[in-house]
């Protein structure tokens, strides 16, 4: 399995990422603007200057490298009126934050701030969108950080007004784990979240392969990607809450529709699922890591079964009915973390990869190749957070004890993409 070594105490890590990843910054710093990437809808309040008052230009893989590999959907220039361009950009319009520590899950608050999870400090932040000031607002307890564990996804109840309700995917002693804490921000700094309600317990946990990005469905229905921690086994075990896609009401509950009753599995068959999105016509979107051949993008079906450990990346489909993946990358060009869908198309984040893909789509089909933008720029790259229309926030992830950082790191991007 591509492991590599993980900083603290020496063991063993692996998310498709590099084995002793480290020193490349200086390397980045002399990458070429013509790789870019692109965003989505709202901005934020202007009051950070731009990283470097750039725009990218359209980009791609590197000289040399092999290509990503995309489902055939006929495009061969411009895609038609219904779908998005096959050719994309990316402008980096301002610097959110600076001096996040392992920045993980990010929640979007009314009105534009943020919350942040500390993935190794178990804490959650409060960015202000006008100032990019961070305050902590809390600590979640009995986070447990080791590996690729911790605190993870971060997503807000659809009742969030009147509920006040912030949930939280985190690693335990035992497990990992969902739970839901009221945000009181009348209460003194620091101390502003309430105790946790856990929601679903016994996912199952490891150095590796923790999974962790949550979010709430169009259907308001609370979705869980999990990993299966190193143990091939329990992906494609329908009992086991590891390598699966998880629905569930908001109070952790078989969610009505699900693919067999009484059950929270949605799909499975996953390795690592890091990243979920929905597309304008509510359709459901993963990431999740290869192993040494291929990392993915897959279109979620209820009931699907993608594959691993028997088949990984294309080519699977006829194999005892997996499910074929939309796109795919060597694992050196994506290790893919966070997602998010913008101007029709699915922008992706890469870890080893250290660049942004942007996947266009029509319908349930790639419209073009996967474009790589801001390659090596940034660093490796976590966390995509839509804000509506053709505005994006990029997330970095240089201080999880993978990455080179450097004064400023982890920083929070904003970005306009077509």
């Amino acid at each position: 399995m591509r492991y590599g070594q993980f900083h603290r105490g020496g063991a063993v890590r692996g998310a498709g990422e590099a084995p002793g990843y480290g020193g490349g910054r200086a390397r980045r710093r002399g990458v070429p603007a013509w790789l870019a990437l692109a965003g989505c809808g709202v901005l934020l309040a202007a009051g950070c200057s731009p990283p470097d008052g750039e725009r990218a230009g359209p980009g791609g893989s590197p000289p040399g490298s092999p290509p990503p590999v995309a489902a055939s959907s006929g495009a061969s220039g411009a895609a038609d009126a219904s779908g998005p361009p096959v050719k994309g950009s990316v402008t980096v319009s301002g610097e959110l934050a600076k001096g996040l520590e392992s920045p993980w899950g990010v929640a979007p608050l009314p009105g534009g701030d943020l919350l942040v999870a500390s993935r190794d400090k178990g804490t959650v932040s409060r960015v202000r969108a006008d100032t990019g000031a961070v305050t902590q607002i809390g600590r979640v307890p009995g986070v447990a950080p080791g590996g690729e564990g911790g605190l993870l996804g971060l997503a807000l109840s659809p009742d969030f007004a009147s509920d006040r309700m912030v949930y939280a995917y985190f690693t335990t002693e035992s497990d990992n784990r969902i739970a839901r804490m009221r945000y009181g921000e009348q209460r003194p700094a620091g101390q502003q979240l309430g105790a946790p309600d856990t929601v679903l317990r016994g996912i199952p946990k490891g150095l590796i392969h923790n999974g962790g990005r949550i979010a709430f469905g169009p259907d308001r229905m609370l979705y869980a990607g999990t990993g299966e921690t190193g143990d091939t086994s329990l992906a494609q075990d329908r009992k086991s809450l590891g390598g699966k896609i998880l629905r569930m009401t908001p109070d952790g509950r078989p969610a009505q529709g699900n693919p067999e009753a009484g059950s929270i599995v949605y799909s499975y068959g996953h390795r690592n699922v890091q990243g979920l999105a929905w597309d304008g016509d509510k359709r459901l979107w993963a990431s999740e890591f290869g192993q040494r051949t291929w990392d993915e993008l897959n279109l979620i079906e209820p009931g699907g079964n993608y594959g691993w450990p028997e088949a990984e990346g294309k080519g699977k489909g006829g194999k005892a009915g997996f499910r074929e993946p939309v796109a795919v990358w060597k694992t050196d060009e994506a290790s893919p973390s966070g997602i998010a869908w913008a101007e029709g198309s699915i922008w992706m984040a890469g870890l080893k990869g250290e660049r942004l893909w942007r996947i266009p789509l029509k319908g349930t089909a790639a419209a073009g190749e996967p474009e790589a933008f801001l390659q090596g720029k940034y660093g490796r790259l976590r966390t995509v957070v839509p804000l509506g229309g053709d505005g994006l926030l990029l997330v970095t992830s240089e201080t999880d004890g993978r990455g080179s950082p450097e004064p400023g790191d982890d920083r929070i991007l904003k970005l306009t993409v077509r």
